[in-house]
C-alpha cells in the first residue's frame, strides 16, 4: 500500500467530499475509538504557536484510541542542526503518522518525501489544508451543497487564501477574493484554481473592491492581517488593509442569511468587528469545534490508505 500525505489540499482533491462526510460522521460519534487508529502514535512537530491545531490533533488521537506526542523543534535535534531528511527517517521508524506546522512549505514537502508514514501539513507559509476540511464541514452543516454557492474572502492574500481558492474550485463553489493589489494572493494558486474551475464549473474572481467581493455572497471569510513571522510588516499591512475590514456596513452587500467564517484567532477591531463576530450569522466557534472532527477525518483517512 502506497502511503498518502496531506501536504497540499490538492493531495485529497478526488476524495475531499468523502473526507468532509467522514468528519461529519465522526462528529456524531465523538467518543468512539477507531480500529484504524487504536494503538497508533502520532508525532507533532510545531515550529509555530497553536491553539486549535495542537488541541484538535492531540484530542483527536486520544478519542480515536491513539497517542500523540508534541515535539518542539527547540527540544529536538532538529533545533541543533539535524536535517529535516534525517529527522523524517528517524521519526517515521517510530511513529505511524507525523504532523508538521512549519514556517517553510519546502520543509513540509521534504519531510513527507523522506517519511515512510503519512505526513499532515498542520499549516505552513503556503497552505493550511486541515483548516479546509473543518471549514467545508461547517459550510455543509449550515448551507448544504457547495456547487454554485458564492464564497467571498476579504483581507490579506495569505496562505489561507491559497488553500481556499483551490478548495472552492475543487468543490464547484464560486470564489471572489477582495484584497489590495499590493497584498494579492500568490498568482500560481489562482492560476491552478482557474484550471480546476474550468472542470468543475466554478468561477474565480479577484478584485480590490471589498464591497464587490462580497456582493450576494453566501459565505464571507476573513483572516488576520499579519500572519506569524510577518510582525515587521504590521504597521504597513494594518494601514493598507483597513478598508477591507469585515464590518456591519460591508456585510450588507451579502445575502441576508450569509454565514461569517474566520479560522481564528480573530483580532476584533482590525480584520473584523466584534459586532460581526458575535452576530447570528457568525459560525466561527462551530468552525473551530470542527477542527477536532476534521483532524479525526484526516487521520483516519490517511491511516486507512
Amino acid at each position: 500500500m502506497i502511503k498518502r500525505d496531506l501536504v497540499s489540499i490538492l493531495d485529497i482533491r478526488d476524495d475531499f467530499n468523502e473526507i468532509v462526510n467522514l468528519g461529519l460522521k465522526l462528529k456524531r460519534s465523538r467518543y468512539q475509538t477507531n480500529p484504524v487508529v487504536e494503538g497508533r502514535s502520532m508525532g507533532m512537530i510545531f515550529e509555530k504557536s497553536s491553539t486549535r491545531t495542537r488541541v484538535s490533533l492531540e484530542t483527536a488521537m486520544y478519542q480515536l484510541g491513539g497517542n500523540a506526542l508534541y515535539l518542539n523543534p527547540s527540544d529536538m535535534q532538529m533545533g541543533r542542526g539535524e536535517t529535516v531528511e534525517d529527522t523524517s527517517r528517524v521519526l517515521s521508524g517510530m511513529l505511524d503518522i507525523i504532523t508538521y506546522r512549519a514556517f517553510d512549505h519546502a520543509n513540509v514537502v521534504k519531510l513527507a518525501k523522506f517519511s515512510s508514514v503519512p505526513v499532515i501539513n498542520a499549516l505552513d507559509d503556503k497552505e493550511h489544508p486541515l483548516q479546509m476540511i473543518a471549514d467545508f464541514m461547517t459550510i455543509a452543516e449550515k448551507i448544504g451543497s457547495f456547487q454554485g454557492k458564492k464564497f467571498s474572502y476579504v483581507g490579506d492574500g495569505n496562505n489561507m487564501v491559497n488553500s481556499l481558492v483551490l478548495t472552492c474550485a475543487m468543490t464547484g463553489m464560486d470564489i471572489s477574493i477582495g484584497t489590495p493589489k499590493k497584498h494579492a494572493p500568490d498568482q500560481s494558486f489562482i492560476d491552478e484554481a482557474r484550471k480546476i474551475a474550468k472542470q468543475t464549473g466554478s468561477k474565480v474572481a479577484l478584485t480590490d473592491n471589498p464591497a464587490e467581493a462580497v456582493e450576494s455572497a453566501d459565505i464571507i471569510y476573513t483572516d488576520v492581517w499579519v500572519s506569524m513571522g510577518e510582525e515587521k510588516q504590521r504597521e504597513e499591512k494594518e494601514r493598507d488593509l483597513k478598508p477591507f475590514q469585515v464590518n456591519s456596513q460591508l456585510v450588507k452587500n451579502a445575502k441576508k442569511d450569509y454565514i461569517f467564517m474566520h479560522c481564528l484567532p480573530a483580532h476584533k477591531g482590525l480584520e473584523v468587528t466584534e459586532e460581526v463576530c458575535e452576530s447570528i450569522n457568525s459560525v466561527i466557534f462551530q468552525e473551530a469545534e470542527n477542527r477536532l472532527h476534521s483532524a479525526k477525518a484526516a487521520i483516519v483517512y490517511l491511516l486507512s490508505h
